[in-house]
């Protein structure tokens, strides 16, 4: 296996370098981000649309991740509950060494080759779910076994990962590989592999909860009022998606209801 992930970067002397020339050569490398996970869209459309049957069918997303991609996977899924209203365990997370300790860069859990499954199991895995192990080498051990025993129980597994042709990949259903070239500092995937992954989880989130009902339009009419901010869009987001045009009627009929889709909802049921 040819690891483009550890070949050299494009730049040398990096050391010798200004500020703007660091900077310019960052920026030409990050673009090429995008253009990568284009070039893998059949990919990445065939493992969200798995995602996305196994969600509407009752089950549920499991990333299975450590180091960079693994943090960022956690990131996430924190930011869902405001964002869709997710109220139970839709999309979560596993991380190597734990998700309380997500600030630790506990790096060598990366290596362990029993905890996964372990951690699968206490989420009660079923082969309802389908579990995204996370890796840019592809060949990280805590994700290549627990896909392996994900496998082995008949539950169905997708990656995303930086390089062609890896383990990880072949013990996928549904692999997704971004190769996004050498990094900018040589071998250090928390760049723009880490920054590929950060998109691929965007995509992956907000298209399964667009699937699932949770965006009107273009609006998120599911988000937590959890500030004031928030509260201020969703009040605008319902006096725009309905009759009602005074701020504080709104504003006391969303409270009255606990989010826009409901609020909505009770209009609808009202006239009806």
């Amino acid at each position: 296996m040819n690891k483009v992930t550890e070949q050299p970067s494009l730049y040398r002397d990096l050391e010798t370098k200004s500020v703007e020339d660091l900077t310019l050569g960052l920026i030409t490398e990050y673009k090429k981000i995008a253009l990568a996970i284009e070039t893998a869209k059949p990919q990445l459309d065939a493992l969200i649309s798995a995602v996305v049957e196994k969600v509407k069918a009752g089950g549920r997303m499991i990333y299975l991740g450590a180091g960079t991609g693994g943090r960022l996977s956690v990131l996430d899924v924190v930011e869902l509950p405001t964002t869709y209203g997710m109220e139970d365990d839709t999309i979560s997370a596993v991380l190597a060494g734990g998700v309380d300790k997500l600030v630790l860069a506990l790096e060598e859990r990366e290596d362990d080759t029993d905890e996964s499954w372990i951690m699968l199991k206490e989420k009660n895995i079923t082969s309802k779910d389908i579990v995204v192990g996370i890796s840019a080498s592809g060949t990280t051990p805590f994700v290549l076994h627990g896909l392996k025993k994900c496998r082995e129980n008949n539950i169905t597994t997708c990656c995303m990962v930086n390089n062609y042709d890896s383990p990880i990949a072949q013990e996928s259903d549904f692999p997704l590989e971004v190769i996004v070239g050498p990094e900018f500092v040589t071998g250090s995937t928390r760049m723009k592999a880490g920054a590929s992954q950060k998109m691929v989880f965007d995509m992956i989130s907000t298209t399964v909860f667009i699937q699932l009902g949770r965006v009107l339009d273009n609006r998120m009419i599911n988000v937590q009022l959890i500030n004031d901010k928030i509260t201020d869009r969703a009040v605008r987001i319902l006096i725009d998606k309905s009759t009602m045009k005074e701020y504080d009627e709104a504003r006391d009929f969303l409270f009255k209801h606990g989010s826009v889709a409901k609020a909505l909802q009770a209009l609808k049921d009202k006239v009806d």
